[in-house]
């Protein structure tokens, strides 16, 4: 049975953390993930849009798939959260991406349910979250 990581552990994750790739990220304000994708910005992270149907959202260059995040990342800088904003369905096949390209830490959102690949991804050595909001996570930090 997967469980989250603890409070704290998320905390340290939360605080390191500089540059989060949003996948499903859509260009509508009007849908969740563009709100919260905002809102993080709001924090001071980078997000890099994860998503075909758009060339930029939020005001940062999107690339269609996990594997193309090297095109939007500048010389030395590194996806340090992968959040995840698709259906269950879509999850194995995006932890299988995360495995290969060696991705540090992945978050699948409120309602992303896939326990089976959450616990691959963690058994991989990747610092997991899922059904949990990053947004709400981040907001409730002091500071």
């Amino acid at each position: 049975m997967f469980t989250n990581p603890g409070t704290d552990e998320i905390a340290r994750l939360l605080r390191a953390a500089r540059t989060i790739a949003v996948v499903g990220l859509s260009p509508n304000p009007a849908r969740p993930s563009h709100a919260v994708a905002r809102a993080l910005q709001g924090f001071g992270y980078r997000i890099i849009p994860v998503t075909p149907v758009a060339a930029s959202v939020l005001g940062e260059r999107a690339v269609p798939a996990l594997a193309q995040l090297s095109e939007a990342l500048a010389p030395g800088e590194r996806v340090d959260i992968v959040e995840v904003f698709r259906r269950p369905v879509h999850v194995a096949r995006l932890v299988d991406e995360c495995i290969l390209l060696k991705l540090p830490a992945l978050w699948l959102q409120d309602g992303v349910v896939d326990e089976a690949a959450a616990l691959r991804a963690h058994a991989a050595g990747i610092f997991t979250v899922m059904d949990r909001c990053l947004y709400r996570d981040r907001a409730a930090l002091p500071g």
